[in-house]
This record gives C-alpha cells, structure tokens and sequence, in this order.
C-alpha cells in the first residue's frame, strides 16, 4: 500500500508525521511507512550508518529473550508493550513455535500497527492486539482484551522491547514499570531493551537522531538501567550489551567489550525474575 491508494492510511494516521513504528520499519527496509517516515529513517542512518544493523540486532534479542521465556522459565503468557508494525518471525510466533498453547497481547498506540496486526492474528485464537499506550499503564491492566485473556493468578511475562527510552524522566519511566509489574503474581517476569550512556559517542548519536525525528530517545547510565528492573532479581548474565546478551546460554563464548563494533555497544537487555 502507498499514500495514493484508495482507502490507505488507515483513519487516524498522520502520514506527514513519523512514528516509532514506522520509522522503524523504514530503517528495516520495509514498506510499511510514509515519506515523513522515510525522511526520518535518512536523519538515524546519518548519525548512525549502522542503524539498521541497530534495529536487527533488536529485534535478534526480542527473539531470543521470548526463547528464553516460554523454553527456560515456562512462560505462557506475554503481555508485548509497544509491539511495532509485523515483521519476520514476531512474538507470538517465536513463542509458540516453542510452546503452542502461549497466549500473546500485544499493545500499541499507533493505527497503521494495529491495523495491520488485527489483520495478521484475524485466525489466531491465542494471540490479542489492543490499542493503548506504555504512559498508561491502568488502561492497560484494565482493558477487556488483557483481563479476560491474561490469567493474573499465573506468571505473565512484561515486555518492553525498545521502549522505555522513549519515556521521559519526567514521565517517570520506573513508576510506570513498577504499576504493569504490580498485579502480576510471583514468578512473572520483566524483559527489556534500552539504551546506555557509558560516554560511547556511537549512543549519543543514536539518541541525538531519535530527539530530532521522534522528540523522544534518552540513553541512560547503567544504574538508571538497572533500576528499571525494580530490584527484582536478574537472569544471567543480567543487563548487557545484546550482542553479549544469551539468556539461554550465559556461558556462551562472547565478544568482549573492547570487541564490540561502536554501533553494538547503543543497546542492552535484560531478564528479571518477579519473588
């Protein structure tokens, strides 16, 4: 679909405006977004020329963090916050490629992710899309879609993959984390993606491109990122750059840090276990 076809951008979408989403589709290489969105994808690679790379090693950690989930702790329900438009292999296919019986929702705030998700998961029984956004957290809990599909009295796993940086510290992105954890039982778990700040210039691009396309993507020391976790106890190897990040494997041969390409050394991940 492109911006002449008839019926195309789906009610609610700004086409002159970039979103997360989309840009990020955009960066991939995928048809899924606007010129705004496009325009916005050439001002990342300029400050990163790495940044699709970027965006690929993402998503290689949502897979493996999902892997790690459903495989290693026995997760069957994911609670996918910020999900983005479909691509290769998504959440509720990597879990249950592993675990059939996994129950997936996914929320978003954008129309065009929505739209195209509600159409993907039109036969999938196991899988749910709502609209709301990560600044909510009680619309969120409370919506229809996550109450009645989501048993609360099992663990549930929280993602927020390639997130959290876009809540400011204004916004309080701690409380925010701490309000979706709260009513989820012992045993349910916390997966996130984020961007530090250990002065690497590589990270100050990253964000510098976000700000100036999005108005949002804040990197963060490493006990800022910590504290995200809520104290809750860490899955080895803990919080760590992804292209060091395997939560199946923690003794895995690894690059060392010194080893890392600039552009690998803008993200982390982390698992945390609920008491």
């Amino acid at each position: 679909m492109t911006e002449a076809d008839d019926g195309w951008p789906p009610p609610g979408i700004d086409i002159s405006v970039p979103s997360t989403a989309r840009v990020y589709d955009a960066i991939l290489g995928g048809k899924d977004n606007f010129k705004a969105d496009r325009e916005a994808a050439e001002v990342f690679v300029g400050h990163v020329p790495q940044a699709k790379e970027c965006a690929q090693e993402n998503r290689r950690a949502l897979i493996r963090g999902v892997q790690y989930l459903v495989r290693m702790a026995g997760i069957d329900q994911i609670l996918d916050i910020g999900c983005g438009l479909p691509t290769k292999q998504n959440t509720h296919e990597a879990a249950q490629e592993i675990n059939p019986d996994t129950r997936v929702v996914y929320v978003d705030n954008d129309p065009m992710v929505l739209s195209h998700g509600r159409a993907l998961l039109a036969t999938d029984d196991s899988t749910r899309i709502v609209t709301a956004d990560l600044r909510d957290p009680e619309l969120i809990l409370a919506h229809p879609d996550v109450r009645s599909f989501l048993d609360f009295d099992r663990p549930v796993a929280l993602m927020v993959v390639g997130m959290i940086m876009q809540i400011s510290e204004h916004e309080n992105p701690n409380q925010i984390l701490a309000d979706l954890m709260e009513p989820l039982p012992s045993g349910s778990h916390l997966f996130l993606t984020a961007w530090p700040d250990t002065g690497d210039a590589a990270q100050r691009s990253l964000s510098r491109a976000c700000l100036e396309t999005l108005g949002n993507g804040w990197i963060r020391s490493l006990e800022q990122l910590e504290a995200h976790f809520l104290g809750m106890e860490m899955v080895s190897p803990g919080l760590e750059y992804v292209a060091r990040w395997f939560p199946e494997e923690p003794d895995k041969p690894v690059p060392t840090f010194e080893e890392l390409q600039p552009f690998e050394r803008t993200q982390m991940a982390g698992i945390a276990k609920k008491a």
